[in-house]
């Protein structure tokens, strides 16, 4: 949207569910500038600092969503194959439900 490109909701969606789940796995914001242009900078060429203490996996289904063209971004089937999704099995998270 930053780009002027043609919008996809459900694109924009991923790419924005990823900006969630970087911040609940990292505990800050992928991107962060108090100067809106940098901030806009920083957000098309996804340059953003991963911590040490995440997983490859993480980094790579960070790496993924957080992708700057909509067409190569992982759709919500691919995030459901990944491996860092899969590290649960969806049965074990409804045990006791």
């Amino acid at each position: 949207m930053i780009a002027g490109k043609k919008y996809n909701g459900t694109n924009v969606d991923i790419w924005s569910c990823g900006v969630i789940l970087f911040a609940l796995i990292c505990g800050y914001l992928p991107f962060e500038d108090p100067n809106t242009s940098s901030l806009y900078k920083k957000i098309l060429s996804a340059d953003y600092q991963t911590p040490n203490y995440v997983s490859d996996e993480a980094k790579d289904l960070f790496a993924n969503i957080l992708n700057t063209d909509p067409e190569k971004r992982f759709t919500i089937d691919q995030i459901r194959k990944h491996p860092w999704f899969n590290l649960v099995p969806c049965e074990a998270s409804f045990k006791g439900i």
